[in-house]
């Protein structure tokens, strides 16, 4: 795959301006107040504590948490790898969240990956703190009628989650994603660009498991530390690998 380069939002000029803080841009409902059922919104999140740019985005993400009523909204906040050289290593951060950044590029076809990102049903991407945007995307999401269905079952050992699903139609050219989930965190950052400051996290991907759901219905995966079925969660996608589009989603409940 061909270099990328990889930048901050407050140096993307052409895209609404240097450091603009959007997120007070809209301070109406994010979620409509639909009964539809039609479709499902997986939202992805690309963060760091290591960029100043990022904390409005994270905000965002908890927005939607909090107003989410009871809508198919699946959220994910992957903390990238790439500005823990400047001082502050993110703890929640991975190389490999950053590797499915740059698969998002190839995918949506871009020369740039940058925090905050959101990328939507792996179909839409946008700056993460633009809350008219993401508003935008999220509800057009949860409009659209989804391609299949999907349920999960879990259950927890001392050390393993037995994951159990079934898929409607299953595709070519698609996996199973599961995400093991924190649902809160915070850091006090002492250096770096948001030195100084206490952080507040939602929805952290602490794991992401791939599977061919069209060879096995079940899995065994290990449990990160710290795991607990009450502050924790389990979310699933199917995803095209040919273009990155999401055609199901749902969560599990764990027991």
């Amino acid at each position: 795959m061909k270099s990328l380069i990889i930048t901050a939002i407050c140096s993307l000029s052409s895209l609404l301006g240097a450091c603009t803080d959007v997120l007070g841009n809209n301070n109406g409902p994010l979620i409509a107040n639909t009964d539809s059922t039609k479709g499902f919104a997986v939202v992805e999140l690309f963060t760091s504590e290591g960029c100043s740019s990022c904390p409005p985005a994270d905000e965002l993400l908890s927005r939607l948490e909090q107003e989410s009523n009871g809508q198919p909204l699946y959220l994910l906040a992957y903390h990238v790898d790439y500005w823990d050289h400047q001082g502050w290593r993110d703890s929640y951060s991975q190389h490999a969240f950053s590797e499915r950044q740059q698969q998002y590029a190839s995918w949506l076809g871009l020369s740039t990956v940058y925090t905050p990102q959101m990328v939507i049903n792996g179909s839409h991407e946008m700056i993460g703190s633009d809350v008219s945007v993401v508003k935008r995307a999220v509800n057009t999401a949860l409009d659209q009628p989804a391609g299949a269905s999907l349920t999960l079952q879990a259950h927890s050992t001392t050390r393993q989650l037995e994951v159990n699903w079934q898929l409607s139609s299953p595709r070519k050219n698609t996996r199973l994603l599961l995400a093991l989930v924190q649902k809160n965190g915070q850091s006090q950052v002492r250096a770096g660009e948001n030195a100084g400051k206490k952080l507040s996290h939602v929805q952290i991907v602490q794991q992401l498991a791939a599977v061919n759901a069209k060879e096995s219905d079940h899995v065994t995966l290990a449990l990160p530390a710290g795991f607990n079925n009450t502050d924790w969660e389990l979310i699933g996608f199917v995803q095209n690998d040919t273009n990155g589009k999401i055609i199901a989603a749902t969560k599990a409940a764990l027991h």
